[in-house]
């Protein structure tokens, strides 16, 4: 592998094992699901009974996401549907379509752990696996707006991504460590 693709790899791990994972020993339920402001973006059930993280159009200004909805943002924006896309065969689609959002979206604290520390898994070990040619070749037509760009550049936003928002699930534990807890 080159060295860009052990450097970029490596920060993810080193990130993972250093700074993120860790902070997330011991959340708990009411923590996840705490909304830190009014309104908030969350997971929560849906009248099928699925775990459902809200989106849609954001409305200005933007919802504060909890932990909840942050951690499945990572799980799946940033590891299961790039898993799904570049590396699973079960789905041909381009990265940003539905069909790749996992159907087991987590609705508690150890249930969204589980749910990241198996689609960090799963990207972590399809990345480690590619050689140069891998990390170089275009992400092709599952790429969307991006088919034109690496699977190195892709890795490189991926981390950027979990970094930022790993970040702000750390501040937000801080914030309810601190008593900012707001009913």
């Amino acid at each position: 592998m080159s060295t860009c693709g052990e450097l970029l790899i490596g920060q993810l791990e080193f990130y993972w094992d250093v700074h993120l994972r860790p902070r997330l020993d011991g959340l708990t339920d009411e923590e996840y699901l705490w909304e830190p402001a009014q309104p908030s973006w969350t997971v929560h059930r849906d009248a099928a009974g699925r775990v459902v993280a809200d989106y849609g159009d954001e409305p200005s200004p933007p919802p504060v996401p909890t932990i909840a909805w942050r951690l499945v943002h990572i799980g799946v924006g940033c590891f299961a549907t790039r898993v799904s896309t570049f590396f699973d065969d079960a789905v041909d689609a381009p990265m940003f379509d539905p069909r790749h959002i996992p159907s087991d979206l987590p609705g508690t604290a150890d249930a969204g752990l589980a749910f990241l520390d198996h689609w960090y898994g799963r990207w972590h070990d399809a990345i480690r696996a590619l050689d140069d040619d891998g990390l170089m070749r275009p992400l092709g037509p599952n790429g969307g707006p991006f088919a034109d760009d690496s699977m190195l550049a892709l890795i490189t936003h991926l981390n950027r991504e979990v970094m930022h928002h790993g970040a702000e699930i750390c501040l937000l534990r801080d914030l309810y460590r601190a008593g900012m807890v707001t009913k």
